[in-house]
């Protein structure tokens, strides 16, 4: 129930969305979220920030690795008291909009964020703190210019005075947005990027970013991930000296400290997802290993990372929806010679156009079992045969998956595919 000292539209409002949801629910028609929040706002179009009036506001965006941030800094900050975040991963203001519709008063929010709404919900709900994680194409037919998003991001900084920012700093769009703050408003993470195609130019004067030496599988890989930082040879804007640093199994403060790391969720852009919530909930008071500890027992997030019996197959599901997450999975899958199965669709939610799948370095499934599915199988069928892997086109996932078993079978699914097939192993409607 909406909770009392709201302006009564804003009550009318919340009653409306829970009720709408509750019926989509009750008609099979999804969980209900976006159309709850939709209503709601038709009835009160200030009811983001109206109802995140009384809360402590902590934003998390990025390109990748934001649902899973939100949850384990909720996890953090439940250790200080209650708090509430997105249902489902809902990022939109509509998404917002449920999660803080039924807050305790004076609950702490933790909300991710879509890239491109930052501004929108920043101007709205006056957040305490802003987490920028990272940058790279997506959604090509939505947002085409990562660069622009960067610029949209500064603004936000530069505007919201009264936000203490959170950044990554092996990510030159990252800093460059998040360096329009006061220094001392931001806390830099050298939480990695092993994805630099989308920041070879300066964003600051367009001249070519150098990446310190490295490899990541088969690609070159800089933005400081084992230290070597990153610079402008044209203007002199660089990598930030970080406040922390992700290690293998802990986290490194500024004074050498370090911090034990021990995680449920696998790889390495889950441990640079927990140093970012760390920072975070440092900001507003929760303690650096009180933090890591409260996420160590979070072993999956809306689906990811979760296992599920498939006919004689143990599926584990992996979400890979761009190819900057994709190069963070292929490190994630059971060694060679591991069954995959990639799953891609290319809905609304996902970017209708899948040219993506020609920048994901495919190769490196070479020598396994491997299954094309989901509606998009021909084009990532056409893509695996180009990258030398021998392959199946099975459409339907739960058959692609029983195909592969018996035994452990890794899914790897981009963003509707991995809702639609999480949904039908549970035994809901996708």
């Amino acid at each position: 129930m909406p909770r009392p000292g709201l302006p009564t539209r804003t009550r009318a409002a919340a009653l409306a969305g829970s009720v709408t949801a509750r019926v989509s629910r009750l008609l099979g028609r999804g969980e209900g979220t976006v159309i709850g929040g939709r209503v709601s706002l038709l009835v009160d179009p200030d009811a983001l920030g109206r109802l995140g009036t009384g809360h402590r506001v902590s934003l998390v965006s990025g390109t990748n690795g934001k649902t899973t941030t939100t949850r384990l800094l909720a996890a953090a900050l439940a250790t200080a008291g209650p708090v509430v975040t997105n249902p489902q991963g809902s990022n939109l203001p509509p998404g917002l909009v449920v999660g803080l519709a039924g807050a305790p008063p004076g609950a702490a929010a933790a909300l991710e964020v879509d890239e491109a709404w930052l501004g929108a919900a920043a101007l709205a709900l006056h957040p305490a703190t802003v987490t920028l994680l990272n940058l790279s194409r997506d959604q090509l037919d939505r947002v085409a210019e990562v660069r622009r998003l960067a610029e949209r991001w500064r603004e936000v900084v530069a505007t919201r005075v009264e936000s203490l920012v959170v950044a990554n700093a092996d990510d030159p769009l990252v800093a460059w947005a998040a360096s329009a703050a006061a220094p001392d408003r931001v806390t830099w993470v050298a939480a990695g990027q092993p994805w630099t195609d989308d920041a070879a130019g300066c964003p600051a004067c367009g001249g070519a970013i150098t990446f310190g030496a490295g490899t990541f599988g088969a690609r070159t890989l800089g933005a400081g991930t084992f230290g070597d930082g990153w610079s402008c040879a044209g203007c002199g804007f660089a990598r930030p000296q970080p406040a922390l640093t992700v290690g293998e199994d802990a986290i490194v403060d500024a004074a050498g400290g370090a911090h034990p790391l021990a995680l449920a969720l696998p790889g390495r852009a889950n441990r640079a997802n927990a140093a970012m919530a760390a920072a975070t909930a440092g900001l507003v008071g929760v303690g650096l290993d009180v933090a890591l500890a409260a996420m160590a027992t979070t072993a999956s997030v809306d689906g990811r990372y979760r296992r599920a019996r498939v006919g004689a197959a143990d599926a584990r599901l992996l979400l890979a929806k761009n190819p900057a997450g994709w190069l963070e999975v292929l490190d994630m899958l059971a060694p060679a010679p591991g069954p995959v199965v990639v799953v891609v669709n290319a809905r609304i939610a996902d970017g209708r156009d899948p040219s993506w799948l020609w920048d994901v370095p495919f190769e490196r499934l070479a020598g396994r079992p491997v299954v094309a599915s989901g509606e998009r199988s021909r084009d990532v069928s056409v893509r695996l045969h180009y990258a030398g892997v021998e392959h199946r086109r099975i459409a339907d996932p739960v058959n692609a998956v029983e195909a592969l078993g018996p035994g452990p079978v890794d899914v790897a699914a981009n963003y509707t595919a991995l809702r639609q097939l999480d949904a039908r192993l549970r035994g809901r409607r996708g």
